[in-house]
């Protein structure tokens, strides 16, 4: 047996129980693994609320960072011993221990510990896939990216502003202005204070901005619309404040706007492709242009307050549970 976070209804961070669950042994395809360390991501809210439906009772979590206990039949990309780190579903990741499918493993540089790599599978490859594949950043690009300062937006600020962009960033106070700016962001605009709308069309002398990062959602998504120039990229990624209300296509015939609404999880569903984008991450990290901020850690019994803390916007960088 071993301890896990379960939930049993749809609810807020109280749904989220800690008990004893069998892990059982790994089939065919599969890996053991006993995870040191356990990556918090919005995600994780969707699920345990509701918004993403999953049948009860049910673990929660996506990504995490271990050593494998053990194989079975036919499994060639992990050995027993190894050290992984991964970003993948079914949802579980909130365990002592769990069986996964060894495809989905990645094994992390000696040069980034555990803890690292559980606060960067998913939210360095949704970075990297992002700026690389749903919209590739130019250098010039002006980019604006909402919420900054926090897990995504420093790593997208960073990575932005190493593709040659010129990055605006969203942000709640002036302490995380002062993060973002530390982590590539530009001009970070503290929209409690600031017409961010405006101060993107000042910047950018009337042109707009050529891509508008927007994992917030209901309270942003019609202001970065806003903010894009011709032919501009609204990518929607997240839905932190909620789901966006629709938005009638003759809408986007103003700029011949793009707007589009990646899932990361299909820009890696073949293993040649998260193994490219997990490889530049962990380049990312490892040659220093990707500044990653100890995670804000927690036990894992702990996790319901991880969760108040995430959705009171009380955290910048990344969360982990420590088992």
């Amino acid at each position: 047996m071993a301890k896990a976070i379960r939930i049993h209804a749809p609810g807020g961070p109280e749904a989220m129980v800690h008990e004893d669950v069998d892990v059982g042994s790994p089939g065919p395809g599969q890996a053991l693994v006993r995870q040191t360390a356990i990556g918090v991501n919005f995600i994780d809210v969707y699920h345990r609320s509701g918004a993403y439906p999953l049948a009860m009772p049910h673990g929660i979590g996506m990504e995490g960072a271990g050593i494998v206990e053990a194989i079975g039949a036919g499994v060639t990309e992990v050995a027993v011993g190894d050290r992984v780190a991964y970003a993948a579903g079914p949802p579980g990741s909130y365990a002592e221990q769990r069986v996964i499918n060894a495809a989905v493993l990645t094994k992390p540089p000696a040069g980034i510990p555990d803890e690292i790599a559980a606060s960067i599978m998913l939210q360095g490859m949704t970075t990297r896939s992002l700026l690389k594949e749903t919209y590739v950043v130019k250098p010039g690009d002006w980019v604006l990216v909402q919420a900054a300062a926090g897990g995504v937006g420093l790593m997208l600020c960073q990575w932005a502003k190493h593709l040659g962009a010129h990055v605006i960033g969203t942000v709640s106070t002036d302490a995380k202005a002062e993060l973002a700016k530390a982590h590539g962001c530009d001009f970070p605009v503290v929209y409690t204070r600031e017409d961010f709308v405006a101060r993107a069309k000042e910047l950018t002398q009337g042109n707009g901005v050529a891509v508008a990062y927007d994992g917030v959602g209901k309270d942003t998504f019609l202001k970065s619309l806003e903010c894009l120039g011709v032919r501009g990229y609204l990518v929607s990624f997240g839905a932190a404040s909620g789901v966006p209300d629709p938005l009638p296509v003759p809408a986007l015939a103003a700029k011949s706007s793009f707007l589009t609404r990646p899932t990361l999880f299909q820009y890696i569903a073949k293993r040649e492709a998260l193994l490219a984008n997990a490889t530049d991450v962990f380049e990312a990290v490892t040659t220093g242009f990707l500044k990653i901020e100890p995670p804000r850690r927690y036990a894992l019994k702990d996790a319901a307050q991880a969760h108040r803390d995430l959705e009171g916007r009380k955290t910048t960088g990344s969360i982990i549970l420590v088992p």
